[in-house]
């Protein structure tokens, strides 16, 4: 596949702007795997953004129950870094992951209302410094903390990558001659 149909593909999945990434109808942004559903498959259910702050509704699905009636901490982190990395995507910005930091508190029960909450720190140039929290929707009780650095990125990062990784599988079969 050509470059140029490379860029196209990335833009069509990324949104026309870059900005604008396919949303849920409760405003949860959809990435490539999600977007084939239609729906997150963590468990974020909706989203709002408001004084500065993202408020997300989630749900830990049961397949992914790691000990008796909890989630999987994988899962924890995975959720934390999906709603830490959209409130950047909720002020316009497309980023990455630099860094996740979780902290866990307490166990978090599969297949019950939950809330998720993240905020800009501070913004550097192309980092931004966002800290959110993982609560029981009932009780407001935390189960989980969360901080990070996501680094701004445009449409010919996934482009470069693709060529990256098109070296990459070039010379892992260079040996095989």
């Amino acid at each position: 596949m050509s470059a140029e149909r490379d860029a196209l593909d990335i833009r069509n999945w990324v949104g026309a702007d870059f900005q604008s990434m396919p949303k849920t109808d409760g405003d949860v942004p959809l990435c490539g795997a999600c977007l084939k559903t239609g729906q997150c498959r963590l468990g974020v259910c909706k989203e709002r953004w408001a004084d500065g702050r993202l408020t997300s509704d989630i749900v830990c699905p049961a397949s992914q129950e790691g000990g008796p009636n909890v989630a999987h901490g994988g899962w924890t982190a995975s959720v934390l870094d999906e709603i830490l990395g959209h409130v950047p995507i909720h002020n316009n910005q497309m980023t990455v992951t630099g860094t996740l930091t979780v902290h866990f508190r307490k166990p978090v029960p599969i297949e019950r209302p939950l809330r998720a909450r993240a905020w800009i720190d501070r913004v550097d140039g192309k980092k931004w410094f966002i800290s959110g929290e993982l609560v029981l929707a009932s009780t407001e009780a935390v189960l989980a903390e969360a901080t990070g650095v996501w680094i701004a990125r445009d449409p010919s990062h996934f482009v470069r990558h693709e060529a990256w990784l098109a070296e990459q599988d070039k010379a892992a079969t260079a040996g095989d001659d």
